[in-house]
């Protein structure tokens, strides 16, 4: 009888063992094949605005460092453009000499130019009225038969030469005193706007001398150092708009089943302790030039590209820094 209790005694704790066994085969299989949950990595973005020069210059200060922050206003760096400046003074000398020939156009001949015009004006009158009396007797002797038709003519034709000569005369004098013609006081003018303008073009180039910040934000980076040249167009720094900052997701479209504009997701950032803070999606573009997915099955299977997804935070976040991870549970989505 003891023999056969043993025996089952055995079996059953055999048999248990066995259970147990499988038990933890099963959780340890359920366990290592179980599907790692798809957790969405993005990274925290902020736009950023690139500062350049509008004119060809020598870095003469830089008055920021990175990291720095600004206000839109603030001078940034000055260039040292001693070509610019030659060009504004030759401006400058153009549109005096230009102001000086108006001046002179408006004002007309000189005092002394006038009295000289006037006097020999009062010259051709005086030959006027000599050579009117000497007409008048020879008229009158030719009528009386004293001198021959000859003298007559000869004493009208110098009375008619006086009387040309007195209005030439009398046309330089006004002349003189109204200066040049409406036409060319005209000409005049438009040479002085037009080297007015000149000076305008030169000096709003040599204000682009100083860069300006166009926005608050961060200092990110300095391309060229202090003493460099920097040429047209080429940026001279980058400044981060720290009140835009955004995330930025990269997700195969076979997961987008959930994503949509205007859709709201919980992410989770690292780098502030692992808090949670609320997202809502503004932006949704497919990336062609890279990351897409081969498909692994020989039949049936396809290319999967892959989407960018922006989104803002719901609430400012504070600290939150461009670069900084965040992370989200697509199967809370």
């Amino acid at each position: 009888m003891k023999t056969k209790k043993s025996n089952s005694s055995g079996m059953l704790i055999a048999l248990i063992t066995l259970l147990l066994v499988i038990a933890v085969v099963s959780f340890i299989g359920w366990v290592v094949l179980k599907p790692e949950p798809i957790v969405l990595q993005g990274q925290a973005e902020a736009n950023e605005t690139r500062v350049s020069g509008k004119v060809p210059g020598r870095i003469e200060h830089l008055l920021v460092s990175e990291g720095m922050s600004v206000k839109k206003g603030d001078t940034l760096a000055t260039l040292s453009s001693p070509e610019l400046k030659a060009k504004w003074e030759q401006a400058s000398s153009a549109e005096d000499a230009a102001a000086a020939q108006s001046k002179k156009a408006r004002k007309g001949a000189r005092v002394e130019q006038i009295t000289a015009a006037y006097e020999v004006w009062q010259k051709a009158e005086v030959g006027v009225r000599l050579a009117e009396s000497t007409f008048n007797r020879v008229q009158n002797m030719y009528k009386a038969g004293v001198v021959a038709l000859q003298k007559k003519d000869e004493a009208d034709a110098n009375y008619q030469a006086a009387v040309a000569t007195s209005k030439a005369a009398k046309s330089q004098y006004d002349m003189a005193v109204n200066g040049a013609e409406t036409e060319d006081k005209l000409a005049a003018e438009a040479m002085v706007n037009r080297a007015k303008g000149a000076v305008h073009e030169i000096e709003s180039y040599m204000h682009e001398t100083s860069l300006i910040a166009p926005i608050d934000g961060e200092i990110s980076d300095i391309f060229p150092k202090e003493g460099e040249l920097l040429g047209t167009g080429a940026p001279l720094l980058g400044i981060l708009d720290m009140s835009d900052v955004y995330s930025i997701f990269n997700i195969r479209e076979d997961l987008l089943n959930k994503i949509k504009m205007g859709t709201e997701f919980t992410a989770r950032i690292p780098a502030l302790g692992n808090q949670e803070f609320r997202f809502k999606v503004y932006y949704i573009k497919p990336l062609a030039s890279y990351a897409t997915f081969k498909a692994t099955k020989a039949n049936g299977g396809f290319d999967v590209k892959t989407f960018e997804i922006r989104a803002k935070p719901v609430k400012e976040i504070q600290g939150l820094r461009p670069g900084m991870t965040l992370l989200v549970e697509y199967d809370k989505l």
